[in-house]
């Protein structure tokens, strides 16, 4: 299909924002590029981007981060809290593809609602979602079509965020017919019941989506969703590139901003400084990310038996080492909050800074700790590799500079994101930076991340606290939200106290959008949200 990009790239671009026969199509980049378009491998924000565009899931998180109906207009929960009987919507379509007779798009049914969720457990599938219904649901009797719009899901147990893990973008809803046709190729064949239909993919050079004429939902007024009659996403891997493109009107929204550029739009305090009012928009807001460097604890894997990262006293020195609250004004330009408390962010109900505490910058109790790991200023101390990416290592390099300074010998290499999260899921990398992003507004999406019986991902320090996993396996059948909210609480302090990871700041979303982009909203899991947005 190479061949069919230029064409349409005049198509989108020749006047700007709008095309000449006045249609709209919204333009943004995905530097790090989309390896799939097939939901079960949507392990990713730029993956849960694009595959968003395309399909549903049951119930999805609004604005405001409730779960909401989605392909499910309702549902009841039995007493027991293990029985969630979901009633679908009858009128959701497929896609006209010709994998349906007569290439029309077939109603969406309870079945499909099972066989997807089935193949997301499926081992063959070798979704890196599978960790998602681990020890909740069985895979033979947990999904059941009590008939076409009825769907029933049967846990093994209570499990409070069961909705939220619902709303993943691996729970989309797929037809069998792609998968059974297309196998692995699935991946750059979609094929779904959401806003934008597949039209086309070059990888690496372009994506483009097209309005889906029979998409299920309206607005208030009654009107068709998506406004939108394209989407075209680009793959330009320079974010400072990206920028450029962005200024010069070839995009519609960019989401964060290079460091380079930082300075030259963005005050120290974060606002839009004055020369770029009216020209772009800004739009800030909470967005659940925690960054941090991330240590495997589990002696088997390489590197980590003869590490001084193996002594507590030396994670903990490295947590009190550096300022973080310094680092966020002059490195973010105060995008986002200093993490010194714990691995769990703000902007969850559970979050509380004073139950749990974390780490300050505290350069004489992390000399003090050093001392008594027996490296007295950091004497005898061999040195430790962080391993970053390129968009954070003006970030690495500040930490390990100041980490220089108490005697922490820290030498930063920097991979391109692909190699480092392959690394990263194999734990070969002893001391990392990572990040993780909610999969659902609850803090349990955090905490799973150090839970013992959970594989890599996610949990990718392999860390293993039998206190931990005990108040894991308690909290998460918990009904009543204070009391569950109090066990996440211990459990993070049992994890800043370990220190398996050293948390670095609690994200907050920035982004840039062409002032005639309206519609456009957020929420505190990022998501891009394209249904009511529209270009004047």
């Amino acid at each position: 299909m190479r061949y069919l990009l230029p064409l349409f790239t005049v198509f989108i671009c020749a006047c700007g924002h709008v095309s000449h026969n006045g249609k709209m199509v919204f333009r943004y980049n995905q530097p790090e590029g989309i390896p799939s378009l097939d939901p079960a491998f949507a392990k990713n924000q730029a993956i849960i981007w694009a595959v968003r565009q395309i399909y549903n899931t049951l119930v999805e998180p609004d604005s405001l981060l409730n779960i909401v109906p989605s392909l499910a207009k309702s549902w009841e929960v039995s007493p027991d809290r293990k029985t969630y009987t979901f009633h679908l919507r009858t009128d959701v379509f497929f896609h006209d593809s010709e994998l349906f007779p007569g290439g029309k798009g077939r109603k969406m049914t309870a079945q499909d609602v099972v066989y997807s969720l089935k193949r997301v457990m499926d081992p063959a599938t070798a979704s890196p979602g599978s960790w998602i219904f681990n020890d909740k649901v069985d895979p033979v009797t947990g999904f059941r079509a009590a008939n076409d719009s009825t769907f029933v899901l049967t846990l093994l147990r209570p499990f409070h965020p069961i909705m939220g893990i619902l709303s993943m973008q691996y729970c989309s809803i797929v037809p069998h017919e792609a998968v059974e046709k297309y196998g692995k190729d699935f991946r750059k064949h979609p094929c779904g019941t959401g806003p934008f239909i597949f039209h086309f993919w070059d990888e690496g050079q372009a994506l483009v989506l097209h309005k889906n004429q029979r998409y299920f939902e309206r607005d208030a007024a009654g009107r068709q969703l998506p406004y939108l009659d394209a989407v075209k996403v680009s793959f330009v891997d320079s974010k400072g590139t990206e920028f450029l493109l962005f200024r010069q009107g070839q995009l519609d929204f960019i989401n964060d901003i290079e460091a380079s550029f930082k300075d030259e739009v963005l005050t120290k305090q974060g606002a839009l400084k004055k020369e770029w009012e009216g020209k772009i928009a800004l739009m800030k807001a909470p967005y659940l990310n925690t960054e941090y460097f991330g240590i495997v604890m589990d002696p088997a894997k390489p590197g980590v038996a003869n590490s001084p990262l193996r002594d507590l006293k030396v994670r903990q020195a490295i947590n009190y080492g550096f300022d973080r609250t310094k680092m966020m004004t002059y490195l973010r330009n105060s995008i986002g909050h200093a993490a010194i408390s714990g691995f769990v962010p703000a902007g969850l109900p559970s979050f509380d800074s004073v139950k749990v505490k974390g780490y300050s910058f505290q350069p004489a109790k992390a000399r003090q700790l050093l001392r008594e790991a027996g490296y007295p200023g950091g004497k005898g101390l061999s040195p430790i590799k962080l391993v970053s990416i390129p968009i954070y290592a003006d970030l690495a390099d500040y930490v390990a500079h100041q980490l220089q300074e108490i005697g922490v010998p820290v030498q930063v290499e920097i991979v391109q994101k692909g190699t480092l999260m392959d690394q990263v899921a194999k734990s070969a990398v002893p001391f990392f930076r990572g990040s993780w992003i909610a999969d659902y507004p609850d803090a349990e999406s955090y905490l799973a991340m150090f839970y013992s019986k959970n594989p890599s991902p996610p949990n990718y320090t392999r860390y293993t606290n039998p206190a931990f996993d005990a108040l894991y396996e308690k909290a998460i059948q918990e009904t009543d939200d204070s009391v569950r909210y109090g066990l996440y609480r211990e459990m993070d302090q049992l994890v800043i106290s370990d220190a398996p990871v050293v948390p670095l700041f609690y994200d907050m979303s920035v982004r840039f959008r062409q002032p005639n982009v309206k519609g456009l909203i957020g929420n505190g899991l990022n998501l891009l949200e394209l249904r009511r947005v529209r270009i004047e």
